[in-house]
């Protein structure tokens, strides 16, 4: 899964004159807006420990007010609260512009961050955190993807649906070859060769995910390697892709895409499952970027539907977005209820960190300011159109 939130990439306007203003009274001002309050007493008001946190955050924006929450600068006792409540109010078109925002949009703009040695970072710092560390927080089904909540609260449940609507929506039958582009730890492909029968090839650039994925589906029809998908160039009845464009890149979802259709066979489809961005961002949010996941990117629906102009017919596209609140509140909850056994190998600033970024991506979704689509792509489009499951 990747997820993103306080963006920095939509609308900044100015913020008030600092010579006017006492730091504090300027943030107190802007928090004000969304009903939130600096050392108030409701859950979702801001509870300040440290006065540098004034200046932190009106100098270094939402990276500052991230950093500033891992430090122990401030507390919240609902940061998801919190961040709906900024995020639906728009706060963060008051954020000044700095020079590090600008350095990041120029190098986004610049330079390609998701080259295939770069890509290999995300791998290593975030998903090979530990096997053991993810079990924890995701649940047996090991689905680190917006679950699927229709008429259960159970975030197992909700999985296996959200993985079986996958199957249906693709139409799998037995015998099929299906390609899974960034497998993760191989749940979906597993699921997919049971159930239906599929001959799957599932690729990723975690070793810890590999491995994984090959004791989860032994004895099965599944080959799990430890590739790029630029190095794709075989033939797939079916192609899936699961929280995987949202590591791709702006500058290479034409090649995203481009790959994609290089393997699909002509009566083929194929499923994009990506977090998505209300508009095209120029630049990644700089916190989520910095500590969770390196160099990536949200894409808009515009820019989906570009990357595929072409070279795919839409089929389909379905945003259950409000989904992932409740799937990230789950995982939260998970990971707090489990961190006793892990608080030894991470330490504080680490809980904080996760707690900081599971709960404030749960009050974006919640604010509706990310949004998960699914995309269904056909090589020549399909003759009637396709019946599509919801």
């Amino acid at each position: 899964m990747k997820a993103q939130f306080i963006s920095s990439s939509g609308y900044v306007a100015a913020a008030p004159r600092l010579s006017s203003y006492a730091p504090q009274r300027v943030l107190g001002d802007l928090f004000a807006e969304g009903d939130i309050r600096l050392d108030g007493r409701r859950p979702w008001d801001i509870r300040v420990k440290n006065s540098r946190f004034y200046p932190r955050v009106l100098a270094h924006g939402t990276l500052g007010l991230g950093e500033a929450y891992m430090d122990g600068w401030w507390d919240c006792e609902a940061l998801d609260e919190l961040c709906f409540r900024a995020l639906r109010m728009k706060l963060t078109r008051h954020v000044p512009i700095n020079l590090r925002t600008l350095v990041a949009a120029g190098t986004s703009l610049l330079l390609n961050l998701q080259t295939c040695r770069r890509a290999r970072a995300v791998g290593e710092r975030h998903y090979d955190l530990g096997n053991d560390f993810f079990e924890a927080m995701l649940g047996p089904t090991m689905q680190y993807s917006c679950a699927y909540f229709q008429g259960t609260n159970d975030l197992t449940t909700a999985q296996r649906l959200k993985m079986d609507l996958i199957c249906c929506k693709l139409g799998l039958g037995p015998r099929m070859r299906l390609l899974d582009i960034g497998c993760g730890w191989g749940s979906l492909a597993k699921y997919a060769a049971e159930n239906y029968g599929c001959h799957v090839v599932g690729v990723t650039i975690s070793r810890e995910q590999q491995i994984y994925a090959q004791n989860l589906c032994r004895g099965l029809p599944v080959e799990i390697r430890l590739q790029d998908y630029r190095e794709l160039n075989e033939s797939f009845d079916r192609i899936v892709s699961v929280g995987m464009l949202e590591h791709v890149g702006a500058k290479n979802y034409r090649g995203y895409m481009e790959a994609a259709r290089r393997c699909l066979a002509e009566d083929g489809l194929f499923l994009c499952h990506t977090i998505g961005d209300n508009v095209s961002a120029l630049c990644p949010d700089p916190w989520i970027t910095r500590y969770i996941f390196p160099n990536s990117q949200l894409p808009s629906i515009a820019q989906i539907s570009r990357a595929a102009e072409g070279l795919f017919v839409v089929e389909d596209t379905h945003n259950f977005g409000a989904n992932y609140d409740r799937t990230l509140m789950a995982w939260a909850q998970n990971f707090e209820d489990n961190w006793p056994q892990f608080k030894d190998r991470y330490g504080e600033r680490f809980f904080r960190m996760w707690r900081y970024y599971l709960l404030g991506c749960a009050g974006a979704f919640r604010a509706r300011s990310l949004q998960l689509f699914q995309c269904l792509l056909s090589a020549e489009g399909v003759v009637g159109g396709c019946i599509v499951p919801r």
